[in-house]
């Protein structure tokens, strides 16, 4: 059973930190990513994790029906079946939900795994991740409370967020955040400890000057030590048995030092999703660029159709996220590492 029972995804976090390292999370919006990013997670030995953002569920679904749940769904059902033909663990995550969308994407797929549970099944997804650092923070922590509570009770992990991720992603636009946003202070990780320890099991993305999209080595100034000083200042008041499973987000562009300092502090899953984009439509561009002639019908020719049908060219846009994710698992240290076989 390659998509991870709960006990197995908790297992993967625990090996994780454990282990000094952290699984690649990549956004999903189609069967083809899917699909390589399966093919790379077998490839690498490593057990991964897939996750649907509200708009990649709405890219799913279709221009038609346009519902980010719907699509959510559709995508956790096919990596279900996908995921018996690999010998690797793959745990199912759902990312960034704001606020006003939790009652129509977080809540409708909670409700999903606990009508599959009560059928006997594993869980749809086996984390969400609650996006509200756009609320003052006792707000976030409140509303993180609530949804822990119901995640819980279903066995189901939730990322929760204190500070802001920068930049722009999935239409969420934090690029006009000051630059005192984009670093969580110790404080805020205490204040998210005592409001969560002992309700259920969670991820926290703390930022530490982190910012969505490409850029340039060096354009984005990280501040990993904060990851440290806030962690120090849990488990100085709470003991080892408090250190926090920290996600990583908008890591696009980080130096392998920094990138590694991270896993040091606690890091046991990042995200991936604007290299394996550029990974996954690079190798269409280069189809196109190559093979214009046979694609278009050009003056009233009749083109190639083995060039334009659109097997030809996702194929290798396929490969190009399996490429592109293998790396990913090999800078995180995860390469290697699967636990399939022994949970």
């Amino acid at each position: 059973m390659p998509i991870a029972t709960p006990a197995q995804y908790a297992a993967m976090l625990d090996a994780a930190q454990e282990g000094g390292y952290a699984y690649p999370a990549i956004n999903v919006t189609s069967l083809a990513t899917l699909n390589g990013s399966l093919r790379a997670f077998a490839e690498a030995k490593s057990d991964g994790i897939i996750q649907v953002s509200t708009g990649g569920g709405s890219f799913a679904s279709g221009t038609a029906v346009n519902d980010m749940a719907k699509g959510a769904i559709v995508l956790a059902e096919a990596a279900h079946r996908l995921a018996e033909e690999y010998d690797i663990l793959i745990g199912l995550h759902t990312d960034h939900c704001q606020p006003a969308k939790v009652e129509s994407f977080l809540k409708p797929l909670i409700a999903e795994t606990a009508k599959r549970r009560a059928e006997g099944k594993n869980n749809l997804f086996q984390s969400h991740m609650l996006d509200a650092s756009e609320l003052p923070l006792e707000e976030n922590i409140a509303l993180s409370k609530d949804l822990l509570t119901l995640c819980a009770e279903n066995e189901i992990i939730l990322e929760v967020e204190a500070g802001v991720v920068g930049g722009e992603e999935d239409g969420v636009d934090h690029s006009d955040q000051p630059a005192d946003k984009l670093y969580t202070t110790p404080e805020d990780m205490l204040a998210v400890y005592e409001a969560l320890n002992g309700i259920g099991r969670y991820l926290f993305a703390a930022t530490f000057g982190n910012v969505h999209g490409a850029y340039k080595p060096g354009a984005v100034k990280l501040k990993p030590s904060i990851l440290k000083e806030g962690q120090d200042a849990v488990m100085a008041k709470y003991g080892k048995e408090a250190e926090f499973d920290l996600v990583f987000h908008g890591g696009s562009g980080t130096s392998i030092e920094d990138l590694r300092e991270t896993l040091d502090y606690g890091v046991v899953k990042m995200n991936i999703d604007t290299d394996t984009q550029y990974a996954f439509t690079r190798p269409i561009a280069k189809h196109l660029f190559e093979n214009i002639e046979g694609i278009l019908k050009i003056d009233g020719e009749v083109g190639d159709k083995k060039l334009y049908d659109p097997r030809s060219y996702i194929k290798k846009a396929e490969i190009g996220v399996c490429d592109r994710l293998k790396l990913a698992c090999d800078d995180l240290l995860s390469t290697g590492k699967t636990i399939f076989g022994t949970v």
